[in-house]
């Protein structure tokens, strides 16, 4: 319901210096008047005032007014910045309710600044991943895409299959209109030999950039007592393995999260692989196996004292994957690329060269890019409707072909929220005189 006035405590609902209750609605300034000393509104001010339950003071405020068209909902809007405290901001929220408000619903705020056209669906993502950014890789993408990034990525493509959508239904509904472009096969295939890879690049860099976002699902592993837990120990700078000369000492998975100069690593240290192992160290194994199906990097240890068949097995079994391969125990025996010595916190070398792996990722900062993984989910079924009409070109019809191009387009709408008929029909009678 657009035609009713919502309210809710915007700020953290704990003790502080301020608390924010907002309202928005219809009925929002003749609330405030009601229940404070202001009596003439001004738009876009902030005024000093109380907040009054029957004519009781319950609380000093500073109450900013926001005119329909010129709020975060594009409706009248309301915010009263009163005393921190859980007490305060619920008195007076609960006398907005009893006012006429009704209580809003989770992110109610943001849905109407979208039904209202204030933002798009894919401000609105960046909105909600803005509030929960952990990092300045995450605020930072964020604040991009509410500046209208991810329509500015899609819109060039989206005009174009505007273009032929439209060119191709007057070719099906108004055969008569022979000076309009014939949607022939060697027209359209040129623009699909050009989406194709455009969606594939979205996708790719979008998922690449995810990982720099979110960070590295990252498991350690190796034979027994190579130096695993020492690692994980010196890349989070705490004691929080056990660390012994006995081997399978680690018999589940120990987690932590670092953050590096390029890349969060999301780390898992795992019990060590081999196959004498006793029958508890075995479920530590197993648990081991699991976490490497999932991860997205594995980091192999291997000790440069001592090594064997095995640890030729483990580099073989997995250098398909996104591997790296470590050499501990550098003091003792120099070998390899990356040598480091984890038990004194020497992984300068790791350190780097993971840094190095994920330089070009952390420039995809600054460009326009798929935010998340609902956007990324939708621009896969949009490249899946372009290969098949890819593959249908030559045996279907026109009415087939648009109707997978359509299915394409729409998915391209439902990332900014937009309509999709309506979109098209507004570029068609913009385009064509079909009411000549």
């Amino acid at each position: 319901m657009l035609n009713d006035t919502i309210c809710a405590i915007s700020t953290a609902l704990k003790d502080g210096a301020i608390s924010i209750v907002r309202m928005s609605g219809p009925d929002s300034f003749d609330i405030i008047r009601r229940i404070s000393d202001v009596k003439k509104i001004e738009a876009n001010r902030i005024v000093y005032s109380h907040i009054r339950d029957e004519g009781e003071v319950i609380d000093e405020v500073l109450i900013s007014f926001f005119e329909q068209g010129h709020s975060y909902t594009r409706e009248d809007m309301v915010e009263i910045n009163c005393h921190g405290g859980v007490f305060v901001s619920r008195l007076i929220l609960n006398l907005l309710l009893k006012e006429g408000c009704r209580l809003a619903e989770a992110g109610e705020f943001t849905r109407r600044a979208y039904l209202n056209g204030r933002i798009d669906l894919s401000m609105a993502d960046s909105i909600n991943d803005l509030i929960r950014a952990q990092n300045k890789i995450q605020a930072y993408s964020a604040i991009r895409g509410l500046d209208g990034s991810v329509e500015r990525l899609l819109e060039p493509l989206m005009q174009e299959m505007r273009d032929v959508i439209a060119m191709i239904e007057v070719n099906i509904d108004y055969p008569e209109y022979e000076d309009e472009v014939q949607m022939s096969n060697e027209v359209i295939r040129p623009y699909l030999q050009k989406w194709i890879p455009q969606c594939k690049e979205m996708i790719e860099k979008a998922e690449r950039f995810r990982v720099v976002k979110d960070g590295l699902d990252t498991i350690i592993i190796g034979r027994p007592n190579v130096g695993k837990s020492s690692l994980l120990n010196a890349l989070l700078e705490e004691d929080k393995a056990i660390v012994t000369d006995i081997a399978g000492t680690t018999r589940d998975l120990v987690e932590g999260k670092v953050k590096l100069d390029n890349i969060t690593l999301n780390l898992i240290d795992t019990a060590g692989i081999r196959d004498d192992a006793e029958a508890i160290e075995k479920i530590g194994i197993e648990k081991t196996m699991k976490a490497i199906d999932k991860a997205q990097l594995i980091i192999l240890v291997i000790d440069a004292s001592d090594i064997n068949e095995k640890d030729e097995e483990l580099i073989n079994t997995y250098k398909d994957r996104n591997l790296v391969v470590v050499y501990n125990k550098a003091d003792l025996n120099k070998y390899g690329e990356i040598a480091i010595c984890a038990k004194d916190g020497d992984i300068k070398a790791l350190k780097d060269h993971l840094n190095q792996m994920y330089q070009d990722d952390i420039d995809l900062v600054n460009e326009d890019i798929l935010n998340n993984e609902r956007q990324i989910a939708l621009m896969r079924n949009c490249l899946e409707e372009l290969n098949n009409m890819y593959k249908s070109i030559d045996v279907d019809t026109s009415d087939v072909i648009v109707t997978y191009l359509s299915e394409a387009y729409d998915y391209l709408c439902q990332i900014l929220g937009k309509e999709y008929r309506e979109d098209l029909i507004d570029h068609m009678f913009k385009n064509f005189c079909l009411g000549k």
